[in-house]
């Protein structure tokens, strides 16, 4: 069982920066892999980043490569996304997941509860 809490969210104006944290539970953190996801009003989930358990793979969304940065410190079971130059598009409540499996779609065995991100122009 993990339980995962998210914070870090905010408004910010665009350009700006955002550091997102998810703290685990569990003494099993570091055998899972991470995600990010995130939802617009009225939109799906969509896959934001995601690190395999000892993040040595890393994914990225094609719309925030070069932007946001995913990492991971199993010491302190706790996932990042740190987020530069953000945009009015990255307006969303963000979650973060883990699953065994690394994978790109929002089939993640767990989630945590979310944080608003809000970008204004």
């Amino acid at each position: 069982q993990v339980q995962l809490v998210e914070s870090g969210g905010g408004l910010v104006q665009a350009g700006g920066s955002l550091r997102l944290s998810c703290a685990a539970s569990g003494r099993t953190f570091s055998r899972y892999a991470m995600g990010w996801f995130r939802q617009a009003p009225g939109k799906e989930r969509e896959f934001v980043a995601g690190l395999s358990w000892s993040g040595g793979r890393i994914l990225y969304a094609e719309s925030v490569k070069g932007r946001f940065t995913i990492s991971r410190d199993n010491d302190k079971n706790t996932v990042y996304l740190q987020m530069n130059n953000l945009k009015p598009e990255d307006t969303a409540v963000y979650y973060c997941a883990a699953d065994t499996q690394l994978l790109l779609t929002p089939e993640y065995e767990y989630w945590g509860q979310g944080t608003q991100v809000t970008v204004s122009s």
